[in-house]
């Protein structure tokens, strides 16, 4: 089969032809049907992130994943062939650390993929396997941050900054649970975008009237730029917290340790999402109350994945998510 690889040692990605997996005890083999592209997956490329418990030094990318179960493995009670499913990006190794679909193990990116059985989700016919690959992280880690993390109640106001491929969800998501949302990005497109999916408000970063959005509850870093964090922490109320979602490899800076304890402020790190989440959100686009038919920018095959990183790594476009389809 055809599948996209990265050396880790050289950062080098091509699209190859390899084995074919089968599944083994207690799994399901699922043929792709749509694959996400993430940001993620460019920092990868560039040296950015590295994978910590990859056994080797090449790896199938794709952590967003959906498709249709075709091999059952011995033992599986939960799953059938032809079952529609998405797949869980990531998992607890026998050390119960975190590893992630794609980085530490081989991902979608690819003709087929083999996961175990209870990291697979049924999804409905009537969602379309582009919309529904891009649930796990791309809608999945900004709903676990919400929900989570920051622990976003009805009524709160709330700032997003960055609002691309994860944010212009975290927005959506913020407005289901009935908060008030603040959508900050530089790019134009962005904004509208923005408000399109229902923001409140949206600014530029540099914009004079953002100053008057202060005493804010939460607000949520997708931008992974470390100026944000500054600007983030200067708009927070008595208790505010800010969750950093968006990774910028650098340290975190808190300008004003006294501010920060008078406040009694609060910076929480999230990362990735867990099952439950995953098919809270798939339960909410089957009712019609998450739309996410905007959400898919490009469907490109397999064979143009490279072309997929470069475009997003370029923002060519402004893409939000960039699906492959092998």
């Amino acid at each position: 089969m055809r599948a996209g690889r990265i050396s880790v040692s050289t950062r080098a990605f091509e699209v190859v032809d390899v084995p074919t997996p089968d599944a083994g005890a207690g799994q399901v083999r699922i043929k792709v049907g749509a694959a996400g592209v993430c940001l993620s997956d460019v920092h990868f490329l560039e040296g950015i992130l590295s994978p910590g418990y990859l056994e080797g030094d090449h790896v199938t990318l794709g952590h967003e994943v959906a498709g249709t179960i075709d091999q059952v493995g011995a033992g599986v009670t939960t799953s059938s062939i032809g079952d529609r499913v998405v797949v869980i990006a990531g998992e607890r190794n026998a050390n119960q650390q975190i590893t992630t679909m794609g980085f530490d193990y081989d991902g979608g990116w690819a003709e087929y993929v083999v996961t175990k059985a209870e990291l697979v989700a049924k999804i409905p016919d009537a969602l379309a396997f582009e919309q529904a690959a891009i649930i796990p992280d791309a809608v999945s880690t900004p709903w676990a941050a919400i929900t989570s993390t920051g622990h976003v109640v009805a009524g709160e106001k709330v700032a997003v900054f960055g609002v691309g491929g994860l944010g212009i969800h975290a927005v959506q998501l913020l407005k289901i649970i009935g908060a008030s949302v603040v959508a900050i990005d530089p790019r134009e497109d962005a904004r509208a975008n923005a408000l399109a999916r229902g923001a409140d408000f949206v600014f530029a970063p540099d914009d004079a009237q953002l100053k008057k959005q202060r005493g804010l509850n939460a607000v949520f870093d997708f931008a992974g730029v470390s100026p944000v964090r500054k600007q983030a922490l200067s708009m927070l109320g008595e208790q505010g917290r800010l969750v950093i979602v968006g990774i910028a490899n650098e340290p975190i800076v808190i300008p004003n340790d006294m501010a920060f304890t008078y406040m009694r402020t609060q910076i929480m790190g999230h990362y990735g999402s867990e099952a439950h989440h995953v098919t809270e959100l798939i339960e909410l686009a089957a009712s019609g109350r998450l739309d996410l038919s905007h959400s898919i920018s490009e469907v490109l095959p397999l064979e143009s994945a490279g072309d997929a990183l470069d475009k997003l790594a370029n923002k060519v476009g402004n893409p939000i998510r960039i699906v492959l389809k092998p």
